[in-house]
């Protein structure tokens, strides 16, 4: 179990960092505290009045509560339905795009070791898989850069997206919801989003009065990796003010996984995948009647080994400090004025079997977000709704040591978006534009293998067109046209060293134009009660798609004991592709069976990538997949029994090899109760029950065949909301 104390929170962890950094972190919360009371001080002022939370922010705290007040079937079944945040900065009820959402029951009983895990089986999301502890999401076959990563939908700063071994700063065990979007409504969040965006969200800055003491604690054991965990969240306040506390701790031995072979002969565990994790966070909001104002800071540690390096281990540690808040109707014309500033220093540091570090990778981050509704205007079609958007971001990065494979750098962006919807009767559309100016700087280091300071100037530019229609009797359709551009990452322009991660020496060119892509997004979705299905038919293509290609050359670099070894490289270029695919969701009430609710899911996504300069497929793709699952539900009781497939993967460019096939069983057993007057819920979740031995396709090549998928395992948690 997870005490609170043992975090003391930031305080603690902000002594750690050294005495020299405290008066900087302390300006910064100063400065970030101010802003926000500034605001909404100043907001309150001219309100003159006590706490009135909106219609949409009603909804949301009503369908976050859950089952909090009974814990039967039914309690859980009236609640309402949580307006959708990621890409919809009007807070429509019905968004036309393709959004997929995880909370409360559903997200407890998915809960993983981390968001890659955590969101793997929903169609269209895979992960990267480099072992239990680096799983990055992936939308539709694309991964790194092009997937927008998001905390409170503000930037996540991080190391992830340029190596595979670096794991995402994000805790699921604090999380109450995790959106996943795809499509044009994700060109708000720029080019790189062209993948799609996943946002993390929790109640750190609370939006909405919360009086008296409420909260979550959740205790877990057991799975293949033996995890002991736990978290702790506390919400209270008054009417003016809400406040949030969250600690987290989860400890994991090594993996096991069905008996295989590798470089190291036959095992049943990965080596090097144990791991320990630990998170705490305080925030607080000032509420007034069209608004709230607020503040939070969070320190998130992460401690885990590194599989394809057998005595490395990874120290990470990210402190964010953030301000958010809203302002309903502040002036003549405004419907809503809403912003977001975020500070992060994330550092990380590779650790040799010897205790020596190794390599040292630091990123300090600043972020802005300001958005403006403008009331609806009235034509004669229809009301003409939208917003207009500011966004800040800046980031330093460095890499020292041995492994450095990039100079230190600096990113920095400003980029303004707009985003109108008209609705007339069935019909709606939305138009959304997005300019920026990215300017990526290489600030020395190495001058010999990575030349002199350099600066690069981009200027990418984003359309999006949405169209829906409802058909009638359930039915709506839906559209999408966006031609985006994204600026090439630091290390995509300045890369030149060994990648260990990926077992190549990989070169940047600093001469990269951008990437920039067109996409068309087809979609057909029925709903009736509580059954809903949809089918989306996707395409992409790239003009200029920066991809990892192998040159052909062998690379002699020293080893350890003195010798000389060859590493094949591999050079950033940018070549013609397209993508397609299709993604199938469906939702199915059948008849009860002896006072059981049953309910039948099924998915199906599919992605196709090809290199058209090469006519070879791009790398890292997942199979054809599908999964069925049926779900029971008497009183309390819940039971879920899901079969997930997947295809053999033989469509690999010509370094890369096939993949096997495989098909996955896994059970959960949850039951609400009664603990003393609060809601309780315990569950069980069996995985992998045949003990089949499974790879992932989408994992790159060097670790693969050391990362089986998990195996056989029983995973047991209680949970209790009060």
């Amino acid at each position: 179990m997870v005490t609170i104390s043992s975090h003391s929170f930031i305080v603690a962890a902000s002594a750690r960092a050294g005495a020299a950094s405290a008066p900087t972190r302390l300006t910064l919360l100063a400065q970030a505290f101010g802003l926000a009371m500034a605001f909404g001080a100043t907001a309150a002022s001219a309100q003159q009045a006590t706490a009135a939370p909106g219609a949409a922010d009603a909804a949301d705290a009503a369908a976050e509560a859950g089952s909090t007040s009974g814990g039967t079937a039914r309690t859980r079944k009236q609640q309402l339905e949580a307006v959708v945040i990621t890409g919809n900065p009007l807070n429509l009820r019905d968004v036309v795009a393709p959004v997929q959402t995880l909370s409360g029951d559903a997200l407890t009983l998915k809960r993983g070791a981390s968001l890659g895990d955590t969101l793997e089986g929903l169609s269209g999301v895979g992960s990267t898989y480099f072992g239990p502890n680096s799983n990055r999401p992936t939308l539709r076959g694309l991964d790194g850069d092009r997937v927008r990563m998001l905390s409170n939908s503000g930037a996540s700063v991080d190391a992830s997206s340029l190596s595979f071994d670096h794991a995402l700063p994000v805790d699921p065990l604090v999380l109450t919801r995790i959106e996943v979007l795809r499509g044009a409504a994700a060109l708000q969040y720029g080019g790189n989003a062209i993948g799609g965006v996943v946002n993390a969200m929790d109640n750190r800055i609370p939006r909405l009065a919360q009086p008296g003491l409420g909260g979550t604690a959740e205790a877990r054991l057991g799975g293949a990796a033996n995890e002991r965990g736990g978290a702790v969240v506390l919400d209270g306040g008054t009417s003016a003010f809400a406040w949030h506390v969250d600690a987290a701790d989860r400890r994991a031995d090594d993996q096991r996984v069905p008996r295989f072979t590798s470089e190291d002969g036959v095992s049943t565990h990965v080596r090097n995948s144990d791991s320990h994790g630990r998170s705490g966070a305080v925030g607080g909001s000032l509420l007034f009647s069209q608004g709230y104002a607020g503040v939070s800071v969070e320190d998130y540690h992460n401690e885990y080994g590194v599989t394809v390096e057998p005595d490395v281990r990874i120290q990470m540690q990210r402190q964010r400090l953030a301000t958010a808040g809203e302002w309903r109707d502040p002036l003549p014309g405004l419907a809503r004025v809403q912003w977001q500033f975020a500070s992060s220093r994330y550092k990380h540091q590779e650790v040799e079997g010897s205790g020596a570090v190794g390599t040292v990778f630091q990123s300090d981050g600043k972020d802005g977000r300001v958005e403006a509704q403008h009331v609806a205007i009235q034509t004669p079609w229809g009301p003409l709704q939208g917003v207009l958007g500011w966004q800040w971001e800046q980031s330093d990065f460095s890499a020292l040591g041995e492994e450095a494979l990039v100079p230190s750098t600096t990113t920095r962006s400003n980029a303004v978006f707009l985003i109108e919807q008209f609705k007339s009767g069935p019909w709606s559309l939305q138009a959304g534009a997005r300019g920026e100016k990215v300017k990526v700087g290489s600030t020395g280091g190495d001058e010999e293998r990575f030349g002199l300071p350099t600066t690069r100037r981009f200027s990418p530019r984003s359309l999006s067109l949405t169209g829906g229609v409802e058909l009638g009797r359930g039915f709506s359709l839906s559209s999408s046209l966006s031609s985006s551009e994204r600026a090439p990452t630091f290390y995509e322009l300045f890369a030149n060293g060994v990648h260990v991660a990926s077992g190549a020496y990989e070169v940047g060119d600093v001469n990269l134009r951008m990437e920039r892509a067109k996409a068309v997004d087809l979609g057909l979705q029925w709903k009736q009660g509580e059954s809903r299905w949809s089918v989306q038919v996707y395409q992409t293509r790239f003009s200029n798609y920066l991809a990892l290609d192998a040159s052909g050359r062998q690379i002699a670099q020293p080893t350890e004991d003195g010798g000389v070894e060859s590493v094949p490289e591999y050079v950033y270029r940018g070549v013609r592709a397209r993508m397609h695919g299709v993604e199938l969701e469906g939702h199915q009430p059948l008849p009860a069976l002896a006072g059981w609710d049953l309910t039948l899911g099924t998915t199906l996504d599919l992605v196709r990538g090809t290199n058209l300069d090469t006519h070879e497929p791009l790398p890292r793709l997942a199979p054809a997949r599908a999964s069925v699952s049926l779900q029971a539900q008497r009183g309390p009781w819940l039971i879920q029994a899901s079969l997930r497939g997947a295809a053999r993967q033989d469509k690999v460019p010509a370094l890369d090899t096939p993949t096997a096939g495989y098909g996955i069983l896994r059970v959960n057993i949850a039951r609400h109760f009664d603990l003393g007057g609060m809601d309780a819920m315990w569950y069980v979740k069996l995985d992998n029950l045949a003990n089949k031995l499974a790879y992932s396709a989408s994992s790159v090549q060097t670790i693969r065949e050391l990362t089986p998928m998990p195996g056989r395992s029983l995973f047991a948690g209680l949970q209790v909301k009060f």
